[in-house]
């Protein structure tokens, strides 16, 4: 069945960095968009970043452009979230899912196969 296992969330201070990896098997990962979303405490989940199948085209949420940047390798079957110059806004429960068919986008309703979620927290 399909899986999507998220790891590498951690307690860093502002401004360090973290990678995120999202580790799938069960279906052919290299024939699927991937997107990152995050959920904080009493808030709804939020898009972060998706990548396209071949990682030739990725999109980003306005608050985490230019800090944040999605990637993956079809060989590992692993996509990745690098998390630069965190704020203690970025803390949540960060999410791994696999996009519907073609979908690329950031509506979560076009998502349908998600990980268990991985927290990171920033302290300031």
């Amino acid at each position: 069945q399909v899986q999507l296992v998220e790891s590498g969330g951690g307690l860093v201070q502002a401004g360090d960095s973290l990678t995120l990896s999202c580790a799938a098997s069960g279906f052919t990962f290299s024939s699927y968009n991937v997107g990152w979303f995050r959920q904080a405490p009493g808030k709804e989940r939020e898009f972060v970043a998706a990548v396209t199948w071949n990682a030739r085209n990725s999109i980003y949420a306005d608050s985490v452009k230019g800090r944040f940047t999605i990637s993956r390798d079809n060989a590992e079957n692993t996509a990745y979230l690098q998390m630069s110059a965190l704020k203690s806004e970025d803390t949540a429960v960060y999410y791994c899912a696999r996009a519907a068919g073609l979908w690329f986008g950031t509506s979560e309703t076009n998502y349908g196969d998600w990980g268990q979620g991985t927290q990171v927290t920033v302290s300031s």
